[in-house]
């Protein structure tokens, strides 16, 4: 029997990257056979690689919102599996402007494409990729797997999605990146795992001081666009699902904090089993 399981590929809030810290945000969902990547942050080829991934058989591929820490090597990702031996259709599905992305993409690196085609026979990359833009509703339908998307809360982009994944056996929902969100609850009902991003109050200011630019913006986009870990645990309880897993952590690389920080945010709020993610995880399901 093929195993379902998702693995968190990269589960840091933000773009930057720094000496010891985790990786933004990537995933990769396995659900009967069928392999879909969630969001392509800087790192997620490795992830995939690492996840025991062969690139050539890159298939679907969704993106959540259009944040560099989501989406950020889609091109790379795409073009690696190309030159790993990819022959067969890729279908990207996300927001509007994502097809601007990908256009750019092919274009910045079209003396390559052009010589590999030549000089490696290869098919051109530029005719199997497709690019869907979504809403809110059903994105896709395929062999027994829906995945359905609802806007999310994050200011101040509009084309913002949760996502859930469901088989005749299994749910799963992504928060995406969200202040809390009342619709997630009715959306996550009876998942048997949320995925849910997560801040953690009390290490938010020193966060501001270590990679703030001295302007409070920051700190206001934050508060107004993103959930803190003890609001996700209320949204896990009242959506009753039946494990909780935070990414998207903010912070995910200051050494004073810790999982059992997460633990005590979302216990009196959440008593489900709790997930805290790190680089490379790999939840059954």
């Amino acid at each position: 029997m093929t195993a379902n399981y998702v693995a968190l590929l990269g589960t840091k809030g933000g773009p930057s990257v720094r000496t010891g810290s985790s990786m933004p945000t990537s995933n990769l969902v396995v659900l009967d056979g069928q392999q879909i990547v969630l969001d392509c942050a800087l790192g997620v080829t490795r992830g995939l690689v690492d996840q025991g991934m062969d690139l050539k058989t890159l298939s679907t591929i969704l993106i959540s919102h259009l944040h560099s820490d989501h989406y950020l090597e889609l091109g790379p990702l795409i073009h690696t599996a190309w030159c790993s031996g990819l022959t067969t259709p890729v279908d990207v599905y996300g927001p509007k402007g994502l097809q601007d992305y990908w256009d750019g993409f092919v274009a910045s690196m079209k003396a390559d494409i052009d010589l590999r085609i030549v000089d490696d026979g290869r098919d051109d990359l530029r005719d199997f990729v497709r690019i869907h833009a979504i809403d809110a509703g059903t994105v896709l339908t395929r062999n027994g797997l829906t995945i359905t998307a609802i806007r999310t809360e994050h200011p101040p982009l509009i084309d913002s999605f949760a996502f859930s994944f469901k088989t005749s056996g299994t749910h799963v929902v992504f928060s995406g990146d969200t202040a809390p969100l009342k619709s997630l609850e009715e959306f996550a009902l009876g998942a048997d795992l949320l995925i849910h991003e997560a801040m953690l109050k009390s290490a938010l200011p020193s966060l501001l001081e270590r990679i703030g630019n001295g302007s409070e913006k920051l700190m206001q986009h934050w508060l107004r666009s993103h959930t803190f870990a003890h609001d996700a645990a209320i949204t896990a309880t009242n959506a009753g699902v039946k494990r909780l897993a935070l990414s998207h952590l903010i912070p995910s690389d200051d050494p004073t904090f810790g999982p059992s920080d997460w633990q005590a945010a979302c216990a009196p709020h959440y008593d489900g089993k709790l997930i805290v993610g790190h680089d490379g995880l790999r939840i059954d399901l």
